[in-house]
């Protein structure tokens, strides 16, 4: 593995191959991309300059300050009829020395991405990531302010990666005359996009995947809280709050 720390950046190369898309065509296509964390929850590629579409770049003069990457030159990236203004950043004279001669683009400016020939969703999956989706007989029941708003002995418990586990439970375990749903939405390259639910007039409590990613399909159309934000008891057991980035 080869890979390198500085501050809170590690950069590691990855095996497989990376193609992203502007305009209906290939501006990028690697086997040589590497993983940069620039944020401790999920890496971003940067793409080496020779597996670029050289045509699609045009310096725009400005330039963007990291206090760990150094000093980015910005680019605009041309594709066929769409332009994505800055959308591409090169750190020529980085102190992190793989990252010189590499193209980071930003994720949202370009129409699509693929590892290997499947599309990604959101940002690169984090190869130290792992989402298991098992179900269980335990029983769960869920309380927001001493009201019950679920009761389930047939949850699908997803263990994910730096996560405390998520009880995903079926609608008809729910009390759904509680609920509200709201218009907020996320996004996981792991699950897909959340649609989410005020619970007791408490905005957010509540998610659920009515389409998942294949790889999360057993819990498409189940019902999800924040353990960090209510009371979950797990066969009888009250427990505690985790404390996460979600509290």
């Amino acid at each position: 593995m080869d890979a390198t720390n500085r501050g809170r950046v590690r950069v590691e190369r990855t095996a497989k191959r990376v193609r992203t898309y502007l305009g209906g065509r290939v501006v990028a296509d690697t086997t040589s991309a590497l993983l940069v964390w620039e944020v401790p929850y999920y890496p971003t590629y940067y793409i080496p300059l020779e597996d670029v579409d050289e045509s699609a770049l045009k310096a725009t003069g400005a330039t963007k300050h990291s206090p760990s990457r150094g000093e980015a030159v910005l680019h605009t990236v041309t594709s066929g009829t769409a332009e994505a203004a800055d959308a591409a950043l090169v750190y020529p004279d980085s102190p992190l020395e793989q990252i010189r001669g590499h193209v980071r683009f930003e994720w949202d400016a370009m129409d699509a991405w693929f590892e290997e020939d499947e599309q990604v969703y959101f940002h690169p999956r984090d190869p130290y990531t792992r989402v298991d989706i098992l179900p269980s007989s335990r029983h769960v029941r869920v309380e927001v302010d001493g009201v019950t708003v679920a009761d389930s002995r047939s949850p699908r418990i997803l263990f994910e990666t730096g996560l405390p586990a998520r009880y995903y439970l079926p609608k008809t375990d729910v009390r759904l005359d509680l609920l509200e749903h709201t218009g907020t939405v996320t996004h996981c390259p792991y699950k897909g996009s959340a649609e989410y639910w005020k619970v007791n007039g408490k905005e957010d409590l509540a998610w659920s995947y009515p389409t998942p990613l294949p790889e999360s399909e057993r819990v498409a159309g189940l019902i999800a809280f924040y353990n960090e934000k209510l009371d979950i008891y797990l066969d009888g057991e009250l427990q505690e709050r985790p404390k996460t980035k979600f509290a």
